[in-house]
Formats: structure tokens, sequence, C-alpha cells
């Protein structure tokens, strides 16, 4: 009985052990188990979290003026600086002061309209513009490169000859003319002057045209030193893309208005479309009550 009892109480105290010796099987330790359970963070090893890392930021509060949902305002960020336009051409640039003196209207009032040429005189294209405005009794005014003028005298004498006006449009038509030194500028205008002036001496040079409208106050003085006054436009034919002749047209029917000069060109390119568009512009205009008439 006394070996029955011994073995009996050896019993009793296996059980009390809890099993297997060491703790629990899954390798937490206690600080780990007490996480798992809801207790305190622990960083590596095992030490608490709030010795390890720095506390995290407060959330700034979201700004009212963001809406509902927005994220919140940073604070102390720097607002983003705001995009600057992209700078037009210089060519596009006019001066405010300088635009007020340009010329865009025509010497008559009434349903008047002012055609002006550039880049010309053409041996191809000259011609068939002379002859369209001749067929529909239209005056227009012709802005003269020099280069061209010294190779195409005749095409002066007759663009005279039949009743239109002459231009300065410079000497090569350098789109940069605004940037010039004083002296390259002046030369552009008188370069083109004087080639005028060898195929028809003592006519009369009214106008100066800026190439590409590159005005500028150094520009319009030069001209005005040698009697010419800015001629500019009030609607772009855009004829110098490649819409075609129908686009050409319809531009002009939109944007023109009584008093108009509007912008062509009989040279500088293949003008086709530009005769094509003329033969539905010119008698569009006669319709409409137009009359043809210089700048002023």
């Amino acid at each position: 009985m006394a070996l029955l009892a011994l073995l009996v109480l050896a019993a009793t105290g296996c059980a009390a052990g809890g099993g297997t010796p060491g703790g629990a099987r899954d390798g937490r330790s206690d600080v780990q188990a007490g996480s798992a359970a809801g207790g305190e963070r622990t960083g590596s090893g095992g030490v608490p979290a709030s010795s390890a890392e720095p506390p995290e930021p407060p959330q700034a509060a979201p700004d009212p003026r963001l809406g509902r949902g927005a994220p919140p305002a940073v604070p102390d960020a720097p607002a983003a600086p705001a995009a600057e336009p992209a700078l037009p051409p210089a060519f596009n640039t006019v001066p405010p002061r300088v635009a007020d003196n340009l010329v865009r209207g025509t010497a008559s009032s009434g349903r008047t309209v002012a055609l002006t040429f550039d880049d010309g005189p053409s041996r191809e294209w000259t011609p068939q513009v002379l002859e369209l405005l001749d067929r529909y009794g239209a005056k227009a005014t012709f802005c003269v490169v020099g280069e061209q003028a010294r190779e195409h005298p005749d095409l002066l004498r007759t663009i005279v000859a039949e009743g239109h006006q002459l231009c300065d449009h410079s000497e090569n038509h350098d789109e940069r003319i605004a940037r010039l030194s004083a002296a390259d500028l002046k030369a552009q205008i008188t370069k083109a002057r004087d080639a005028i002036l060898a195929a028809l001496p003592g006519v009369r040079i009214p106008w100066f045209r800026s190439p590409g409208g590159s005005w500028s106050a150094p520009v319009r003085d030069a001209a005005a030193s040698l009697g010419m006054r800015p001629l500019d436009w009030s609607v772009d034919s855009r004829d110098w893309e490649r819409g075609g002749a129908d686009r050409i047209f319809a531009t002009v029917k939109r944007e023109l208005r009584p008093g108009g000069v509007v912008l062509m060109h009989d040279a500088g390119g293949n003008r086709e479309q530009t005769v094509a568009a003329l033969k539905k512009l010119l008698p569009w205009l006669v319709a409409q009550g137009y009359r043809f008439d210089f700048p002023a």
C-alpha cells in the first residue's frame, strides 16, 4: 500500500508541470504573446516600440476648402509656382505702344477692303494675281522684297502701271528684323527701297511692312525716317499654311469686317492655293458690296 501511495503522488506532480518543459511551442516570448493579446507593440528583440522608433507625426487636419474626402494639407508645404504661358514667336509679339501706331484699316469708310500681297514679285504667281484683280476691278498693295524686285523689275512696272500700290517688305524677309542692330535694320529697309527705285525711279513707296509682322519701336521709327508708314493687317488669310483654297476663303469670310486689311501672298512659295482662293474671294467681295481700297 505504501508503494501504491508513492506512485499516485508522482503522477499528480507531472500533471501540474503543464506538459512540455520550456514554455509554449510556438516560440513566442512572453512579451510577444502579450502583444498578440493586445498589449504593447514590440520592436526587434522584444524591446517596446516606444523606445526603438520615433513617434509618427500627427496627421494634419483636412483643409475644408478642398472638399470632402480630399487629402489633408501638408503643413508649411510651399505652393508650386504657376506654370508660365509659352511665349509666342517674336514676330507675333508687338509692344502695345507700337501696335497702336500700325495701320490696319482702309482709306475710306464704309464697306471697303484693302487686299495686300507679300513676298513678291514672282514670275509664276504675281501675273496670275494681277489678272484676277483686273478681272474684278480690284486694286491692291504689293509688299515687295528687295531680292525679288531686282530679279523681276518688269513685274514692278506692271504692278504700278495697273494702278496698284507698292510697299517695302525688307531686303530678304529676315523675321529677326526687330532684333537687328540699328545699322542692319535700316539696311534691310533701304536696300529694298533702292531696288524698287531702280526699276521705277521716283515711284512713291508709302508703306513698310515688317517681315513676319515683327514690329518694334526701332523698326517703326526706321521706316518713318524714310517716309514710310507701318502697314500691318487685320485679317490673316493664313494662305502660308497648306489648308487649301476653301479654307483660305472661309478664313477671310469669317474674319473680315468693313475697313479690313487682308494679308495674302503672291510669292515665297507655291501660291497655287492663293490663286484658287482669289477666284472664290473676289466675286464674293463684289457680291457682298465691298469696294476695293488702299490702306490708310
